[in-house]
This record gives C-alpha cells, structure tokens and sequence, in this order.
C-alpha cells in the first residue's frame, strides 16, 4: 500500500471527508486529492509534498515520522528540508549591522555640512548688525499735526518692539511643543506579545499586536531570494488575503489592517518569509519550518 492509499484509508476510518480535513489542514483541496493519488507532480514543489503529507498524517492520526521513514522511497528528495531558523537570524542580524555601518559613515559628511552653514549664518547676522543703523542715532517719524519731522532718540521704541518679539518668540515655542507633543502620540511604537507559542511540527501560536494605527499595514517579504514558500493569508471572518506560492517575484506582500481584527499566518517555509508591521519585525515564536500564527489586532 503506497503512502496516498494509506492516508485515505486513515481518512475513511475516521469518517473525516475532504472539506473537513481541508479546514483542519488549511490545505487546498485539490493537494490533498493529489496526495491519495499519487500525482505529485501537481503540489506545489519537492518540500511542500513533504510539509502537506506530514500535517495529512497528523489530522487522520498517523505519526507522520513514521509514514516519511515507511515511505521514503516513494517521496521526492529536498534538500532545504531541515533549514534552520537560526540561520534567518543570523542573516538579518549581518542585514542590520550592514545598515548602522552605512549610517555610521555618513554621520561625520552631515556634522562637516551643519558646521559650515552655521558658519555661514553667524556671518550674515554679523554683516546684517554692521549695515544696520545704530541705537544712537535719529530716527525720523513723520509728525501726523504738522507734516515736521520729529527726532525720537529715547530708546522705548527699541524695547517695545523686544517685548514683541519675545511674545512672538514665546507663543511659537508653545505651538512648537504641543506640535512635537501631538507627533509623539501619533507615531507610537508597534508592539507583538506571545499570547501562546505552538508545538509539535506544525505550531500553531498566537500574538497580541498593540499599537498599530488605523494605517497601519502587515508586510511579508522573501528573505532570501534563492528560497521559496507556500503561503496563506486568512482575515477577519476567514476572508481569503493571499494565497499560493511566494518568492522573491511575488514580495513583498501588503495587507491593509485597517479593517481586520484578527490575521491568520499559514507558512510552508517560515526561514524564506519575513513579517513586520509598520517597520516593526515580528520574529517567529518558534524555530519549526511549517509554522501557522494568528494575529489578534489590539487598537485601543
């Protein structure tokens, strides 16, 4: 008995049919008929026949340890098979230092070029102070009575308009801080929390994300461009967002959050995709290859 005929028999004894196994499963329907035939040729590649016949077997109760060693003849080969999660890491911490060292090199060009044009502003108020007329000498005013001229030396014009300028100065300080103060309540920081961490080789874990705003956006991108993946994307009311495969053609991903509650991460290759919202990555709870993440939308 070949591996498909040994899962549908599993299948059947259980009384599951194939809709149901395809909701437990989130499998599509069509994969799972492939997989009792034999043809996989039509799943979608070497690690995905492998990633789809192991969760088959956990829903009809089979170890599915068992049934690839049993049936290991009969299953395509894949060499990115046990593909570590670490190594994701690594690359996007070599990613980051790349950056800091890119921003680090153009710190000094930025303080050189702020220096010469405070330079060059320190020189065009001094000029300005000696062109301009000095406090001692006569100001004239048209005389409203008589059409003379009259000589103000008294100085109090001088303070009036300082006393102005210092009220102006005041009053867009205000605005300035409450201007800095409102940005500040705007741009709060995205943050994800581990509600529950999955288990087993396909865990299915679930996150709290607090913080993001009525814009905000989730971005799946490839990590890597000689790897792919299978993905799929479920939101609020098992709306269907995105599915299929996923490499470097078809990244990044976008998903409008501004109407969702909740989103359902279901990813075939978890070390091929990386996840953020708004700028703020979301690392996986767990380092398994086949990985299902729900994300519960937290806005208040």
């Amino acid at each position: 008995m070949d591996v498909g005929e040994k899962l549908k028999e599993a299948r059947l004894a259980k009384d599951i049919s194939l809709d149901s196994l395809q909701e437990k499963t989130k499998i599509q329907k069509r994969y799972l008929v492939a997989i009792e035939e034999g043809n996989f040729d039509i799943l979608p590649g070497k690690f995905y026949t492998r990633a789809f016949i192991k969760e088959y077997a956990t829903a009809v109760g089979i170890n599915p340890d068992e049934i690839m060693t049993d049936h290991k003849e009969e299953l395509p080969a894949t060499e990115e098979e046990n593909v570590q999660y670490s190594r994701i890491q690594r690359t996007r911490k070599e990613s980051r230092s790349d950056k800091e060292s890119r921003s680090s090199s153009i710190i000094p060009t930025v303080t050189v070029v702020l220096l010469i044009i405070a330079i060059i502003a320190v020189a065009i108020f001094f000029i300005r102070q000696s062109s301009s007329p000095s406090d001692g000498e006569p100001v004239e005013e048209e005389n409203s009575n008589d059409g003379g001229m009259i000589i103000d030396d008294s100085g109090e014009g001088d303070g009036n308009d300082a006393a102005d300028d210092n009220a102006d100065d005041s009053e867009g300080g205000t605005e300035d801080e409450s201007a800095e103060e409102e940005e500040t309540e705007e741009n709060e920081e995205v943050s994800v929390e581990v509600v529950e961490e999955g288990t087993g080789n396909s865990p299915t874990s679930e996150l709290e994300v607090t913080g993001a705003g009525e814009e905000a956006t989730l971005i799946l991108e490839s990590a890597d461009d000689e790897q792919n993946s299978w993905l799929e994307i479920t939101g609020t009311d098992d709306e269907s967002l995105f599915s299929g495969n996923f490499d470097a053609e078809a990244s990044p991903v976008e998903i409008d959050l501004a109407d969702e509650e909740s989103i359902s991460l279901n990813i075939g290759n978890s070390s091929a995709v990386t996840i953020s919202i708004d700028g703020t990555d979301i690392e996986y709870p767990t380092s398994a290859i086949h990985q299902r993440i729900n994300l519960q939308m937290n806005n208040e």
